[in-house]
């Protein structure tokens, strides 16, 4: 049985009279929650950042579920705590599951737990791949943001891989003040990139669109450029095609083969976190047997620490952090809360008494 909650914003409070509430926040609430607010979001992914720079963030490495049944499947829990305003623990649960996009199922679910911070206590159960996904395309709009404010503003995007990503990524570039002359697009499912280039006609854009028959061909005419795939391994290995030096949002992570990140500007969101599974920063790490690639994360540039050069590709690679998943997740409870909607499970805590 489910009901509504009408008032506050905040579980409520273990004690000698108090009983935990839990809630279940589906993906409609929060597409609700979510929906036309991306600067809003961007604004608080990058307080987000400067709170975890500052260390007032717990950020453990995120754990692999694997299969030897299913080797391009994967299972990954992301536990984390962030303080400041937010001040909530929690995990998100996220599945990646390729083959999922020949049954017309989008590659990725996911479910967020947020956890009271005095109690331990989950307090909510929220559908996550929306989450995941407004808060990979906010920081990948804050990167593009503050990496070319010391370099011309690209005027040309190319998105390598047209999935959801890459559209929450189009999204947030546009709610955010991005405009483009031209749109390229490049995608191995010609189905894909169509409907792909179906949204962008959707949007009423103004920019000229291309699909592009080949990688080389969507990054030469892209001053920023879009990785949005579900690469396991390396498949872009030219460091020629990025002679240009574009602004380069390898959100994907396993994209580019290291050399063209030894011949480029390397900025991540976390030194730790982006540097292990086999992404291209980690394969360039053990090639080179050190980290002196690296020119630092976003929060340095943030903070005027590193600073983008203009004559070379700067690579941003972001791993993605579980404190943003709990920053949005809980600013989407509070505005479902704030509009009277949360739906709590009765007695979902059972049996609260220590000694029955």
């Amino acid at each position: 049985m489910t009901h509504l909650l009408s008032t506050g914003t905040q579980p409520a409070q273990p004690g000698p009279a108090s009983v935990p509430t839990f809630a279940v926040v589906s993906g409609e609430q929060v597409q609700q929650a979510l929906g036309g607010r991306e600067k809003q979001i961007v604004e608080l992914v990058e307080a987000t950042y400067r709170l975890h720079g500052a260390g007032d963030s717990v950020n453990p490495p995120s754990y692999f579920l694997r299969f030897p049944d299913r080797p391009t499947s994967r299972i990954i829990a992301l536990p984390a705590s962030i303080g400041g305003s937010v001040n909530v623990d929690g995990m998100k649960w996220i599945s990646s599951f390729p083959e999922n996009v020949g049954a017309g199922l989008p590659r990725a679910s996911a479910v967020l737990i947020l956890n009271d911070h005095d109690t331990g206590y989950p307090f909510a159960c929220m559908e996550s791949s929306i989450i995941s996904a407004c808060r990979t395309a906010a920081s990948a709009a804050l990167a593009a943001d503050w990496l070319s404010r010391t370099r011309v503003r690209p005027t040309r995007v190319g998105f390598f891989g047209t999935g959801l990503i890459a559209r929450y990524i189009h999204t947030y570039l546009a709610g955010t003040g991005w405009a483009f002359d031209s749109i390229g697009v490049h995608d191995l499912s010609a189905d894909s990139a169509a409907g792909f280039c179906g949204y962008l006609r959707g949007t009423g854009t103004a920019a000229r669109v291309t699909v592009h028959d080949s990688a080389e061909a969507l990054i030469r005419s892209s001053d920023l450029v879009v990785f949005a795939t579900v690469a396991g391994r390396p498949h872009v290995t030219s460091p020629a095609w990025f002679d240009h030096n574009p602004l380069v949002l390898h959100v994907s992570l396993r994209d580019l083969d290291p050399e063209i990140l030894l011949g480029a500007a390397n900025f991540v969101d976390d030194v730790e976190h982006c540097l292990k599974a086999d992404t291209s920063p980690h394969l360039a790490e053990q090639r080179t047997g050190d980290r002196d690639f690296l020119n630092g994360t976003l929060n340095d540039v943030m903070l005027g620490r590193a600073v983008p050069p203009q004559d070379q590709p700067v690579i941003f690679s972001p791993f993605g952090l579980g404190v943003l998943d709990l920053a949005v997740g809980k600013y989407v409870y509070d505005e479902v809360a704030r509009a009277g909607n949360l739906r709590l499970v009765d007695d979902f805590f059972h049996d609260l008494r220590r000694h029955g």
